[in-house]
């Protein structure tokens, strides 16, 4: 199959990943792959995080420049400028990164009003995602974050007025809020007047310091049915305030402040991961490979110096996995996915009698070929993707 119809790979998408580790403060609902900074120096891993970039030239040549470059964590805004522009000025000099590409910094609030922020858009930066949480002082309490609510209205407009484009991530479905309590919040929110929300309900992760909370009956999660009417309020509110989903959990102004980058993984493009603990996704020869780096920051360093790469190897993804992540990341975005991507890559149909109950029951919709959720089957859509998946 020629690189122009492959139902995968760079021509859906290429960027870049970069995991940066280390956090002032680790709050209690987090499992990334994070870790305190203390007096860390960074040097070393920016050192090998730039030497992993280079390495991933020599196994994929015939990939273009980049569409996508985006700094996660972790808490990337630790970073310099210059220290940005060092990695920035890698993956330029090794693959290029496209004129008018788009290149994302996570930030925490206190870190946007601390910044040097003309200095992060002069090294490269034009999209800053804000870790904001909550609009309410004590929500951040519980919810472990180093800032209030006031800091984090500042911080969002300090960053509008430096960027092309700001994100704001959000935390709902927190243990007692109420639909009204979270309809005030979102409409504080729209006063910020950012083009980009990722809107999350809260995830309670096993192992983690609110995962052992609730296994102690300290924390009660609340109930998925009131999770569920909470979801659709937020597409209700936003939608109305201009700010429809394009995605499950993603809100944009317009198709410009849509995340370049997310939509690479939603439509199946490539991307490499750099850093401790990143995955990526990466097409060589016409197969899909899945890569993770070495989580512990040591390790991946060790790493690099030794095999010359931050991953120890890359899996070949067979068919059914390549077709069944597709399916599964594709039906993520309003758009959808074509489902003969899917059907070319493993060989069977999509069940059409599955598609054809889904859409009487109001969840799917399929013109010709392209299949997509409607609003409220974004709710079930782990379910409704386990039920078609190949």
């Amino acid at each position: 199959m020629s690189q122009q119809i492959h139902p995968f790979g760079p021509h859906f998408g290429f960027g870049l990943y970069v995991h940066w580790p280390y956090c002032a403060r680790i709050c209690p609902y987090c499992d990334f792959n994070v870790y305190a900074a203390k007096d860390r120096d960074p040097e070393l891993l920016l050192e090998a995080i730039c030497a992993d970039i280079r390495v991933h030239r020599e196994r994929m040549p015939d990939h273009g420049a980049l569409d996508s470059v985006y700094f996660g964590g972790g808490t990337p805004s630790l970073l310099t400028p210059a220290q940005i522009a060092r990695i920035l000025e890698t993956a330029n000099a090794v693959f290029g990164i496209k004129p008018g590409a788009e290149i994302t910094l996570e930030a925490n609030p206190n870190d946007v009003m601390r910044a040097d922020l003309p200095g992060l858009a002069a090294a490269g930066i034009d999209r800053m995602s804000v870790g904001v949480q909550s609009l309410r002082d004590s929500s951040l309490a519980f919810l472990g974050r180093d800032h209030d609510a006031e800091g984090a209205k500042a911080s969002v407009h300090r960053a509008m007025r430096a960027f092309r484009s700001v994100n704001v991530d959000m935390i709902y479905a927190r243990p007692g809020q109420t639909p009204d309590d979270w309809k005030v919040e979102l409409e504080d929110l729209l006063w910020l007047g950012m083009p980009h929300l990722s809107l999350y309900e809260l995830t309670i992760k096993e192992g983690t310091p609110f995962g052992l909370a609730v296994d102690r009956g300290q924390i009660v999660p609340m109930p998925d049915d009131d999770q569920a009417d909470l979801f659709e309020l937020t597409q209700e509110i936003l939608t109305q305030a201009g700010l429809p989903a394009y995605e499950v959990s993603n809100h944009a102004l317009s198709p410009d402040h849509q995340s370049r980058h997310n939509l690479t993984y939603w439509n199946g493009g490539d991307w490499i991961g750099v850093g401790p603990g990143a995955h990526g996704r990466i097409t060589v020869g016409g197969h899909r490979y899945a890569s993770e780096a070495e989580k512990k920051p040591e390790a991946y360093m060790a790493n690099v110096q030794a095999l010359n790469t931050g991953w120890s190897g890359a899996q070949r993804l067979d068919h059914k996995e390549v077709a069944r992540e597709l399916l599964v990341m594709g039906l993520r975005p309003a758009a959808g996915i074509n489902i003969e991507r899917v059907e070319s890559i493993s060989g069977a149909a999509v069940p059409r009698d599955k598609i054809a109950a889904f859409a009487e029951q109001g969840w799917l919709r399929l013109d010709g070929t392209q299949l997509s959720l409607t609003p409220s089957g974004r709710l079930l859509a782990d379910a409704l993707t386990a039920q078609l998946a190949p």
